[in-house]
């Protein structure tokens, strides 16, 4: 290589290195944000995730606190103070609901329940399973606890074959021992019915026939004297 073309090399070297930090100068300022931005996001999920851990971690003590109390209508006010939010919110207050059914407080676990059903901050899941809860609960209202049972059974309801099942057994506390008997076969030949709501429907149904064959029974002696008068 002559001096000539070692001379060229050189310069060209010095001139691809003043480029390189010129471009440095000039744009280097992106590359250290990008690098602080990703330290920075890396540093926020971990206090986010600590942070979510120790929440869940206190509600979670709180309610195993709560549940160590044996009179029912205490473990029902030391799990209604409980502070949750989201699915933890939603548990908390299904078993406040139970406890405070044990405990007697019908109005207090409907009213806990209806609350839930009712909160949009919770999965879709939860809001359900409170409705049907609530609807399950004793009410003098028949024709608003049906109403509710009715709007809980239709097709594509999570809960449905659990609202038809209690429909069923209202009709057969009001004596309406076909409707009783339709709901109950509905319910035995839906395919999505399990095996322990099956046995139920099935209990039920032999519960129910005797009564719809003694009906039965007295309307044909009901008209047999009109039978033999016309003979």
């Amino acid at each position: 290589m002559s001096d000539s073309d070692s001379f060229i090399n050189e310069v060209s070297e010095e001139v691809r290195r003043d480029e390189l930090f010129g471009y440095i100068r000039k744009y280097g300022w992106i590359a250290v944000t990008l690098v602080l931005a990703l330290v920075g996001g890396a540093a926020y999920n971990e206090y986010s995730k600590a942070k979510t851990e120790s929440a869940a971690q206190a509600v979670g003590d709180a309610m195993l606190t709560a549940m160590g109390e044996d009179d029912p209508a205490a473990r029902a006010q030391a799990l209604a103070a409980v502070e949750a939010q989201g699915p933890s919110a939603a548990v908390t207050a299904l078993l406040t609901a139970a406890t405070q059914q044990e405990a007697g407080q019908l109005t207090e676990a409907a009213a806990t329940l209806n609350t839930l059903a009712q909160n949009a901050e919770v999965p879709e899941i939860y809001r359900d399973l409170a409705a049907i809860k609530a609807a399950m609960l004793p009410n003098e209202d028949t024709d608003a606890r049906k109403a509710a049972l009715e709007a809980l059974s239709a097709p594509g309801a999570p809960f449905r074959l659990l609202a038809l099942e209690q429909i069923g057994l209202m009709q057969v506390d009001a004596g309406d021992v076909d409707a009783a008997i339709a709901t109950m076969q509905s319910v035995l030949e839906d395919a999505e019915a399990s095996q322990g709501l099956q046995d139920r429907a099935q209990t039920l149904l032999v519960t129910t026939y005797p009564l719809f064959l003694v009906r039965v029974c007295s309307c044909v002696f009901v008209a047999k004297p009109f039978l033999f008068m016309a003979i």
